[in-house]
């Protein structure tokens, strides 16, 4: 009975991804009519990426909340029960790192970066440096939690930070970076990270879910513009203004 409720709430799921996606179809064939008048096989295969688009989210959140969050949850239960407690740090690092790898949205701003710098900035550079980021973030979040600490602590020096590397940082870095911190905190990060931390949350004696285990993706925000800024600075520091 509870698998037929799983399998019937998919079509909830498909109706919240038609709601979502309608205004934009709508939008372009309102533009495709007055303004663009594409040929018609191209707009023939645009429909076809967007049937596809469907279906793929669809699939992607229904397997978000069957699969993905109660696992996330479950772990972030049995890391409580670790002998050594801090080694939800570590844990957390290789979470956010493996977590960004698989991130689509960070591997095509990887790839759109690379081409729009002629291979000046490689592919793999900003794919690492945000995963590296994002590790660190949710290594800290983890931290958070098992000491306590409260996310303004965290979030006001960082972005305090981030404003003064603003007058440090080669420009074509911080348009980057701002972007950078947009896709890490994609559906990968968010859905099973961020289920994680609220298991462990929930299960740690004296911590609240709501105040302790949310935070993370304001972090996971953060870290990657932090990073990729005092890159930025680095490169405008070397003289690689031109």
């Amino acid at each position: 009975m509870t698998g037929l409720l799983e399998f019937l709430y998919i079509w909830d799921i498909l109706l919240n991804v038609l709601l979502a996606i309608s205004p934009l179809v709508f939008f372009f064939l309102l533009f495709q009519v007055l303004f663009i008048g594409l040929p018609g096989q191209t707009v023939i295969n645009l429909f076809k990426g967007i049937l596809l688009s469907v279906l793929g989210l669809t699939l992607f959140l229904q397997g978000v909340h069957v699969g993905y969050m109660p696992v996330g949850e479950e772990m972030g239960l049995i890391m409580n029960s670790l002998e050594h407690t801090w080694l939800v740090i570590p844990i957390g690092f290789l979470l956010g790192f493996l977590a960004t790898i698989a991130e689509p949205a960070v591997r095509i701003l990887s790839q759109e970066v690379e081409k729009t710098s002629t291979g000046a900035i490689r592919d793999s550079f900003i794919l690492y440096t945000l995963a590296v980021g994002v590790g660190l973030a949710v290594a800290l979040a983890m931290a958070k939690i098992l000491f306590g600490i409260s996310v303004y602590h965290l979030v006001i020096p960082g972005y305090l930070l981030a404003l003064i590397l603003l007058g440090f940082c080669h420009p074509s870095f911080i348009a980057i970076a701002f972007d950078a911190g947009g896709v890490a905190t994609g559906p990968m990060t968010v859905t099973f990270v961020l289920a994680v931390a609220l298991g462990l949350a929930e299960a740690m004696e004296g911590r609240d879910p709501v105040l302790d285990g949310f935070g993370l993706i304001a972090l996971v925000a953060l870290a990657p513009i932090l990073l990729l800024m005092a890159f930025g600075a680095l490169y405008s520091k070397r003289g690689g203004q031109g």
